[in-house]
């Protein structure tokens, strides 16, 4: 009714831009003129990586869905913060959202400065995919499991090496998630990303290592590594004859990487409805689901609600770890 009023007010000449910008905001703001021109989704990552594929694969589809070309800009740097803050800054009219990955809610609690809150200044749209970790050993390593591997910890405190991705990664924070409930004394070895880390644990250079399920995985078919556990909450689809290490006898351990999909806060919850059930479709779909779970990764696609409730308890986990543990990066 607004809109036929406002049509005939300008044919007439007597619309003034309070109520055409007006009449623009309500039809944006019930989804019916969104999208009007191409969509960014901004990428956390250079090309390449688990968080730029899923881009790549769900992109086109989108495009496709929404009439509209879904450009993918990829913005590395500072752990994603760089990218993180760019998309908390957009215009909140759904023609600019971010792929995000678990250090989203992670880097609050990890760096001294970060120009976001990871609650406040986003919309949820859906948790795209989970990233399980494997926890892995050197096969010259006396542990066939969890509790053979904490045995040796003990027997040798400040001896074994943990090596890890990086300092704030999902394998570090698993490590010292790990180290706070099992009470053992590893040592703590970061390196500059996951190949070189996986490339030592290889050598013999360190002994273990909570290492993403899709890089692991080819180690451990061709014997070079030995799986003892994997840290999503439940027995995955990625690997399921291993046990996680929850029902290893640590209630309530879980540690996932995970990517997912935020809208700048405000962007209208019809334009969020709308972006949420078209990349939840194409998460779907069978060819999609069948690509992602060969990359050792698990497809989700949830609702807005269920993705908040999900930001906010990983943004309290890991802030009471990080603390505990007293990790920081300056």
């Amino acid at each position: 009714m607004m809109r036929r009023l406002a049509v005939s007010l300008i044919l007439l000449g007597l619309a003034t831009p309070s109520v055409a910008g007006a009449t623009q905001t309500a039809s944006q703001g019930q989804g019916q003129a969104y999208p009007t021109r191409p969509v960014r989704m901004i990428v956390a990552v250079p090309p390449g990586g688990p968080a730029d594929i899923l881009a790549r694969l769900v992109g086109p589809r989108l495009s496709e869905a929404m009439r509209q070309t879904v450009v993918i800009d990829n913005r590395p740097g500072a752990n994603g913060n760089i990218a993180y803050e760019m998309a908390a800054r957009a215009t909140p009219d759904g023609h600019t959202f971010v792929l995000v990955a678990a250090g989203v809610t992670i880097n609050p609690s990890l760096y001294r400065e970060v120009r976001y809150d990871p609650v406040k200044d986003f919309a949820p749209i859906t948790l795209g995919i989970a990233v399980p970790n494997i926890l892995v050993v050197h096969p010259a390593v006396p542990a066939a499991s969890v509790r053979e591997l904490i045995a040796l910890a003990q027997s040798r405190p400040g001896q074994i090496a943990f090596a890890s991705a990086g300092i704030g990664t999902s394998g570090h924070l698993a490590l010292e998630l790990f180290k706070l409930q099992s009470r053992i004394d590893v040592v703590h070895v970061p390196y500059k990303g996951g190949g070189p880390a996986l490339a030592e644990l290889i050598a013999g250079q360190v002994q273990a290592l909570f290492s993403i399920a899709l890089a692991a995985t080819p180690h451990i078919k061709a014997g070079r590594l030995k799986p003892l556990a994997i840290t999503s909450g439940k027995r995955s689809q990625v690997a399921p004859g291993l046990p996680t290490v929850a029902e290893l006898g640590f209630p309530g351990f879980e540690v996932i990487g995970w990517f997912g999909w935020l809208a700048p806060a405000k962007t209208p919850r019809a334009i969020v409805t709308r972006l949420n059930g078209e990349i939840v479709k194409v998460l779907n779909a069978p060819e999609i689901r069948e690509r992602l779970l060969s990359q050792s990764t698990e497809p989700v696609g949830d609702s807005p609600q269920a993705f908040a409730a999900f930001i906010k308890s990983e943004r309290d986990k890991w802030a009471r770890v990080i603390r505990e543990a007293g990790i920081r990066v300056e």
